[in-house]
C-alpha cells in the first residue's frame, strides 16, 4: 500500500509539472533547488565535503560554497526538467540541444566496432535515453541500470527511457546480454561515477581514492568496444550541450589502468562545469566495516606518478608505555591497509616518544592536558579525520573522537559508550586459552579490512636508515654516560609501577646481579621511576662500580637512547620491558601475579621466567597471602637464564620461544 501511494504521488506530481512550459519548468527548478539547498542541512554539508576533496587547493571556501549554491539550483532544474523530456515528443527534445563531435561515435560504429559509451551525472543525464537513438539508431541501444525501490515507479522510469528504442538491462541479472549486444556491433551507455561498493575497484578521482566500476573497461576488453566518454552540460535556459570526446586507448592497457583513465576523463569534464556535476551524492563514501581495503576483490590502483590526498586515520592510543608498545603491530597493519594511508598517533605526552620510532606513524598528537575540553580541541584544530580508532575501551576517549566530529569512530563496546561508536569491533567468541593482548588490538585491524598475522606479531623495529633517524630528532641517538662503562652492559628493571605483586624480591635482583657479575664482565644499568629509588640504592651499593644507577634520572627519551646499548633487560613485568622488545634488546622477564600469555614480550631471544601457583595469575596489586608466585623462582634459575643470552650473543635471529617453569 505505501509503495503503491508513493506511486501514486510520483505520477500527479509528474503530470502537474509537465503541464508547465520547459522554460517555466526550468526556472521553477532553479527556485526548488535554491528552497532544497537552504533547508537539507545534510546534503549541503556532503556537497561541501566532496567539493572540498576536488577543489580544495584551487578554490577558496567561500568560491566552493558558491559553487555549492548553484550546483542546488542547476540540479533542481535539470531534475524537473528531465520529467518534462521523458514526455514531450522527440523533435521537440531535438530543438533544445547541441551536439559536437558526434563523428567520433559513427567513426567506430560504421566500421562495424561497438561501443561503450561512459556516461556521468553531469548536467541533464536522463537526455542519454532520449536523445542519441534519434542520431545512432542505425544499431542497437542499451544502458545498464540499476531496479529503483518501488516496483511501479521502476515500471514506469523504464518505459519511459525506452520510448526512443533503447534496451535496459538490469545489473542484477549480469551483463552477458550486453556482451551480445555489442558483438552485434551495439552501443551500450553505462553510467560510470558512482561509488561502487565493494564489487568496485578502487583507484583515484580527483587525487582520492574511490569504488569505481571496472564496467565499461571489462567490456571493452572483452568485446573490442571503443570506449567514448559523453558528457551532458547545461547551455543556458533550458538548453544543453552533449559533447563526445576521442575514444580512450585500450589495446595496450589494463582493466585496472582504464578505469584509472575514465575517472581522469571525467574529472575533467567535471572541472568544465562543476555546478553541473552530481555533488549530493557520497562519491568518495568511507565502506563499513572494511575501509582498509586489503580483502577487496578488485583492490587498489594506483597509477605511476599519481599524488593521492590522504585518507586520515586517527588512532587514539594507550595511556600506558606497556600497551602502546603491543599495539604497534597493530598500528603497522592500519597503515599497511591502504595506500593513502595517513596515520596520526594521539596520546599522552609521557609516551609520545615511543611513537616517533615508528616509520608508520606520520603524525603524533601529544595531549599535554587532562582536560577533555582541551583534547577535543587539539584534535579539531587537525585537518579532518575521516576515521578514529580507539584502542583505550574508556568512555573518556570515546567522548574525544565524538566531540571532534569524526564521522567513523571505531573500537570495543564496553564502558558505556556503544552509543558513541558507529562501528563496533566484535570481542573474542567463546572462552579459550589466554590470548596476548596484542591479539586483542589485531582484531580491531582486522575488523576494519587490515591482513593481519595474528600468530606470529613482533614489534621490534626494523633497521634505521640515517634519514630515518634524523627525521626521528634526539631519540636513538645514545649520549654517553657520565660513568666510565665497560664493553658489555646490562639493563636492570627492579620495579614495576602497576604495584609490588609484580616486583620480584629486590635482595633477589641484587644476588642475581652479583653473581653475573662474578662470571662475565659487565656493567649494570638500572632503570627505573623515582618510586624504586629506594631498591636501586640497595642494588648500587651491592654492585659497587659495576653499576650505574639511572632510576629515577630517565625520561622516555633516554631510556630509548639507553636501552639499546645493554646486552639484555633483567626485568619485572614493566612497560620498560615491552619498550626493550620495541628496540631489539633481549629480555629475562620475571613474571608472578601476571599472565605472560596475555602481556609477555613480543619478539624473538626473550626469556620469561615464571612458577605456576594454585593462585597465579591474579592480576592484583598486592599479594594478600605470602607472595609465593614470585619467591618460587630462584636466584640460580634467573642466574642461567641472563648468562645464557650472553653466551649465544644479542646478532642471534633464531627465535626463542619463552620459558615458563612451573612448581611441583
Amino acid at each position: 500500500m505505501r509503495d503503491f501511494c508513493l506511486y501514486a504521488l510520483y505520477r500527479a506530481g509528474s503530470a502537474l509539472l509537465t503541464v508547465l512550459p520547459l522554460r517555466a519548468l526550468f526556472v521553477f527548478g532553479q527556485a526548488a533547488g535554491f528552497c532544497a539547498w537552504a533547508t537539507l542541512p545534510k546534503y549541503r554539508r556532503l556537497a561541501l565535503r566532496n567539493a572540498a576533496i576536488a577543489f580544495g587547493r584551487e578554490k577558496s571556501l567561500l568560491e566552493r560554497r558558491q559553487l555549492v549554491r548553484r550546483h542546488f539550483r542547476q540540479l533542481g532544474a535539470n531534475i524537473l526538467c528531465s520529467m518534462k523530456i521523458a514526455v514531450m515528443p522527440l523533435e521537440n527534445v531535438e530543438r533544445c540541444i547541441k551536439i559536437e563531435n558526434l563523428d567520433v561515435v559513427h567513426r567506430q560504429l560504421r566500421a562495424g566496432r561497438p561501443v561503450v559509451l561512459i556516461l556521468s551525472h553531469l548536467g541533464n543525464w536522463e537526455l542519454c535515453a532520449q536523445i542519441l537513438p534519434k542520431f545512432i539508431g542505425y544499431v542497437r541501444n542499451s544502458t545498464i541500470y540499476q531496479k529503483l525501490g518501488n516496483r511501479r515507479i521502476d515500471e514506469h522510469v523504464r518505459k519511459l527511457r525506452g520510448r526512443a528504442g533503447v534496451e535496459m538491462f538490469d545489473r542484477k541479472e549480469g551483463f552477458q546480454k550486453a556482451i551480445q549486444l555489442l558483438r552485434s556491433g551495439g552501443a551500450v551507455g553505462i553510467l560510470s561515477d558512482q561509488h561502487a561498493g565493494d564489487q568496485g575497484l578502487w583507484v583515484p578521482f580527483f587525487g582520492k581514492l574511490a569504488s569505481t566500476t571496472p564496467l565499461p573497461a571489462l567490456l571493452a576488453k572483452r568485446t573490442g568496444a571503443a570506449l567514448v566518454s559523453v558528457a551532458f552540460y547545461t547551455d543556458g535556459f533550458a538548453r544543453w550541450r552533449i559533447v563526445f570526446d576521442p575514444p580512450l586507448e585500450t589495446k595496450r592497457e589494463s582493466v585496472k589502468a582504464i578505469t584509472a583513465k575514465i575517472n581522469d576523463l571525467i574529472a575533467t569534464q567535471i572541472r568544465r562545469a562543476p555546478e553541473d556535476w552530481f555533488w549530493v551524492h557520497n562519491r568518495w563514501k568511507t565502506p563499513r566495516p572494511n575501509f582498509l581495503l586489503n580483502r577487496y576483490k578488485r583492490g587498489v590502483y594506483v597509477p605511476p606518478q599519481t599524488a593521492l590526498q590522504p585518507f586520515r586515520i586517527l588512532i587514539r592510543a594507550s595511556n600506558w608505555l606497556g600497551d602502546s608498545v603491543i599495539s604497534v603491530p597493530t598500528v603497522r597493519a592500519i597503515k599497511r591497509g591502504r595506500p593513502d594511508a595517513h596515520v596520526t598517533i594521539a596520546g599522552p605526552a609521557k609516551v609520545a616518544p615511543i611513537w616517533k620510532l615508528i616509520p608508520e606513524v606520520d603524525e603524533i598528537i601529544s595531549l599535554k592536558s587532562n582536560s577533555l575540553a582541551a583534547t577535543v580541541r587539539t584534535i579539531s584544530r587537525q585537518p579532518k579525520f575521516d576515521v578514529a580508532v580507539l584502542f583505550p575501551n574508556s568512555l573518556r576517549v570515546a567522548l574525544e573522537a565524538w566531540l571532534s566530529n569524526i564521522p567513523r569512530r571505531v573500537g570495543y563496546r564496553g564502558h558505556w559508550r556503544a552509543w558513541l561508536l558507529n562501528q563496533i569491533v566484535r570481542k573474542r567468541g567463546k572462552p579459550g586459552p589466554f590470548e596476548h593482548q596484542s591479539i586483542h588490538y589485531l582484531r580491531i585491524a582486522q575488523d576494519c579490512g587490515a591482513e593481519v598475522d595474528a600468530e606470529t606479531p613482533n614489534v621490534q623495529l626494523p633497521a634505521l636508515s640515517e634519514a630515518q633517524r634524523s627525521r626521528m630528532g634526539p631519540t636513538l641517538n645514545a649520549q654517553p654516560l657520565s660513568s666510565p662503562r665497560l664493553s658489555t652492559s646490562i639493563g636492570l628493571c627492579p620495579g614495576a609501577k602497576y604495584g609490588p605483586a609484580k616486583r620480584w624480591l629486590p635482595e633477589r635482583f641484587a644476588e642475581v646481579a652479583a653473581a653475573v657479575t662474578a662470571r662475565v664482565q659487565v656493567q649494570w644499568l638500572l632503570f627505573g621511576t623515582r618510586q624504586d629509588a629506594a631498591v636501586g640504592e640497595m642494588i648500587a651499593k651491592v654492585l659497587g662500580d659495576r653499576c650505574i644507577n639511572r632510576i629515577g634520572q630517565t625520561t622516555i627519551e633516554q631510556l630509548i637512547d639507553e636501552l639499546p646499548t645493554c646486552r639484555l633487560l633483567l626485568t619485572n613485568d614493566t612497560g620498560t620491558m615491552h619498550l626493550a622488545s620495541l628496540l631489539g634488546v633481549p629480555t629475562v622477564g620475571i613474571f608472578g601475579s601476571t599472565e605472560p600469555r596475555l602481556t609477555g614480550p613480543l619478539g624473538n631471544d626473550h626469556i620469561v621466567l615464571r612458577h605456576q601457583v594454585e593462585c597465579s595469575p591474579c592480576f592484583l596489586r598486592e599479594c594478600p597471602i605470602d607472595f609465593r608466585c614470585m619467591k618460587a623462582v630462584s636466584v640460580e634459575e634467573v642466574v642461567d637464564a641472563v648468562l645464557s643470552i650472553l653466551k649465544r650473543g644479542r646478532s642471534l635471529s633464531a627465535t626463542t620461544k619463552p620459558v615458563t617453569k612451573s612448581a611441583h
